[in-house]
C-alpha cells in the first residue's frame, strides 16, 4: 500500500470515525402533549423540534408524543419530575399543583385579548412562575397559547346563564376552573384530555369548553349541537423540560432549546389567531352558533367575583395587586 493510499484510508476512517461518534452523541427528547395534528400547538412543537435538529446539526431530535399517547397531563408532570418524559406543552395552569400561583391563570375573564395575556405571561409575572419550577424538578421555556375557550353542549343553545343549569360540562382538572363552572350553575366534570370525545359521544357529559380549533380539529362538533361564544377563560399553555433532562445538557444546548421555544411560541401564536377564525367559519357550518350576550357576561362576572376572591388569597394578593396593575396600565394605554 502506497503512502497516498495510506493518506486516503486514514481519512476515511477518521470521517466515519467522527461519523459514528456524531451519532452516538445524538439524542432523541420525548415531548408529549394531549393535542393532535392540525392544531396551532401541535404546529408550534413541529417548528420547535425543526428548529432544534437544524441548530443542533441533527444531534438533538424531539420526538413528538401527540394526543395523550404517554399520558394525561397530570401524569405527564409526574413523568417528567421524574425523568420519564423529557419535555412537554400543556395548559399553564395545570401547574398549580406544582405551584398554587399558576391558578391565578384560570381565573375567568381575566383577559381581554390575547395582547393582554401575552404580556402578562412574557413578562415578570410569567418569569415569576416559571422561577418556582427549578425546586420542583421542572424548567419553564416558553408559554404558547391554547387561546380562549367557549360552551358546546349537546342540549340546548346558551343565551342566559340559567341555560346552564345543570348541564354537566367538562373542565379541565384545575380547581378554579371547576369552582367557575358550579358557580355559573353547570355541574363541572373534569376529565383528561383524550376522554373527552367518548364523554361526549357516550352522553356521560353534556358538553365541555374548548377553543374553537380544538373543537374542528378533535371533530367535538360531531357529538354537539350548539356553540356558545363566551371566551369565558384564556388559556395560555407552557413548555416545560424535565431538570433532569436539563442538567444532563451542556450550556450550548440548553440555550438551543430556550432560544427555539421562544421562536416557535411566536410562531405559534401567530398560527393560532389564524387557525381560530377558519375555525369558526367551520363551526357555523356545523353547529348552532350564539354569543353569550354582554349583559349575560357581566352577570357571569359579578356571580364569579367569589370564586376569584377565594383564589387572589390562595395564589397571593400581591401576585394578584401585580397582574391587575399592568392589566390597568395596559388597557388605559390604549
Amino acid at each position: 500500500m502506497n503512502i497516498r493510499t495510506k493518506k486516503l484510508l486514514t481519512g476515511v476512517l477518521g470521517a466515519l470515525s467522527l461519523l459514528a461518534a456524531g451519532v452516538a452523541d445524538a439524542r432523541d427528547l420525548k415531548l408529549a402533549m394531549q393535542t393532535n395534528p392540525g392544531t396551532a400547538q401541535y404546529d408550534g412543537v413541529e417548528k420547535f423540534a425543526a428548529l432544534v435538529k437544524e441548530r443542533s446539526g441533527g444531534k438533538l431530535n424531539v420526538k413528538i408524543f401527540g394526543g395523550g399517547a404517554l399520558g394525561g397531563d397530570l401524569q405527564t408532570v409526574s413523568s417528567l419530575q421524574g425523568g420519564i418524559i423529557d419535555m412537554s406543552v400543556m395548559n399553564a395552569s395545570l401547574l398549580n399543583g406544582v405551584s398554587k400561583e399558576f391558578s391565578f391563570l384560570d381565573f375567568p375573564f381575566l383577559f381581554n385579548s390575547n395582547a393582554e395575556a401575552y404580556a402578562i405571561v412574557d413578562g415578570p409575572v410569567g418569569k415569576r412562575l416559571m422561577d418556582k419550577l427549578p425546586a420542583k424538578n421542572l424548567i419553564g421555556l416558553a408559554y404558547p397559547e391554547l387561546g380562549f375557550r367557549h360552551i358546546s353542549n349537546g342540549k340546548r343553545p346558551i343565551n342566559k346563564l340559567e341555560d346552564l343549569q345543570g348541564l354537566k360540562i367538562r373542565v379541565i382538572q384545575t380547581p378554579v376552573y371547576v369552582e367557575t363552572m358550579n358557580a355559573l350553575g353547570a355541574n363541572a366534570t373534569p376529565l383528561p384530555f383524550p376522554e373527552v370525545y367518548g364523554a361526549l359521544e357516550t352522553r356521560a357529559v353534556d358538553g365541555a369548553t374548548n377553543p374553537l380549533v380544538t373543537l374542528q380539529v378533535q371533530k367535538f362538533y360531531e357529538v354537539q349541537k350548539y356553540l356558545t361564544l363566551t371566551r369565558h377563560q384564556y388559556n395560555p399553555q407552557i413548555m416545560i423540560v424535565s431538570k433532569k433532562t436539563w442538567d444532563s445538557l451542556p450550556p450550548a444546548d440548553q440555550k438551543i432549546l430556550q432560544d427555539a421555544a421562544l421562536e416557535a411560541r411566536d410562531y405559534e401564536r401567530k398560527v393560532s389567531r389564524e387557525k381560530e377564525a377558519q375555525a369558526l367559519e367551520y363551526l357555523k357550518q356545523h353547529l348552532q352558533v350564539n354569543e353569550l350576550p354582554a349583559s349575560e357576561v357581566a352577570r357571569a362576572r359579578e356571580r364569579l367575583k367569589p370564586v376569584i376572591d377565594k383564589y387572589t388569597r390562595e395564589v397571593g394578593e400581591d401576585l394578584m395587586n401585580e397582574v391587575n396593575a399592568e392589566l390597568a396600565r395596559l388597557r388605559s394605554a390604549k
